[in-house]
């Protein structure tokens, strides 16, 4: 049966760079990478695909900040030691057999999304997103599996639901619910993850939650009211795109190891 490893390449590279306190240097930065190189294979090496997704970002404006220009605004960019050092790094893993995935206007995590749900949906076999990013785990909903290379542990939907207290196919309705300021997504305003969860488990989905709770003459049910327009950008903003024009083949994505 095949297998597919869908990695989140810059998920494992910054980790692996912010886990040391050292200043930003050339020395860092290629530390850091001899690191991430190491993750690499050994998400291989334990996991043992047939197939290999490696995604990063490209960089610059997506249509994420087209629909809200604020779209990460309070993050910090990638230091500019690491952001010079990533081609260089890019290359080795093409020499290991890995063919990486970098499209514009789109997240990495747009690219896994598109890639797991086509191979999911075509019935080739399993699906493992290494990653810990919050809305990958979206895809558990859909047969995937997540695998957190940092704490060695595996992510399904028993853990989803224990984290964030709603099912898979609903976390990126609480994540519209309660907002996401690393990324900048505004959320509604005093909506935390146990008031989203509550919310969500007590009406269904976001659309039962506004046609239900936005209804309520309580302070929640105003600003549900207020922040309609602001929830649905969010909403947007939250959603994985899985429509992307990828350009590869399941051919060019086959891994054997070296």
């Amino acid at each position: 049966m095949a297998k597919l490893l869908a990695i989140d390449g810059l998920n494992i590279v910054r980790r692996v760079y912010e886990a040391s306190p050292e200043p930003d240097s050339d020395l860092k930065a290629s530390i850091a990478l001899r690191h991430a190189f190491s993750s690499f294979r050994n998400l291989l090496e334990a996991h043992a695909p047939t197939h290999v997704l490696a995604a990063f970002d490209y960089g610059g404006p997506t249509w994420r900040h087209a629909l809200y220009p604020r779209y990460r605004e309070g993050r910090a960019p990638m230091p500019g030691v690491l952001r010079e050092a990533l081609p260089e790094f890019h290359e080795r893993l093409t020499k290991a057999g890995l063919h990486v995935l970098m499209l514009p206007e789109v997240e990495a995590d747009d690219v896994i999304g598109t890639g797991v749900l086509r191979w999911l949906a075509e019935g080739r076999g399993d699906a493992i997103v290494a990653t810990t990013d919050k809305d990958l785990h979206a895809l558990i909903a859909h047969g995937a599996l997540v695998w957190d290379h940092f704490k060695g542990e595996w992510h399904d939907d028993a853990w989803v639901r224990n984290k964030f207290g709603v099912a898979p196919e609903r976390l990126h309705d609480l994540l519209a619910l309660m907002g996401d300021p690393t990324d900048g997504v505004p959320g509604v305003s005093k909506v935390g993850m146990k008031t989203a969860a509550r919310l969500l488990n007590a009406y269904g989905d976001l659309d039962a939650v506004m046609a239900g709770a936005g209804i309520l003459k309580t302070p929640l049910g105003e600003r549900l009211r207020a922040e309609r327009e602001i929830l649905d950008v969010s909403r947007k903003l939250v959603q994985l795109k899985t429509d992307v024009r990828l350009g590869v083949t399941w051919n060019m994505l086959t891994y054997e190891a070296h």
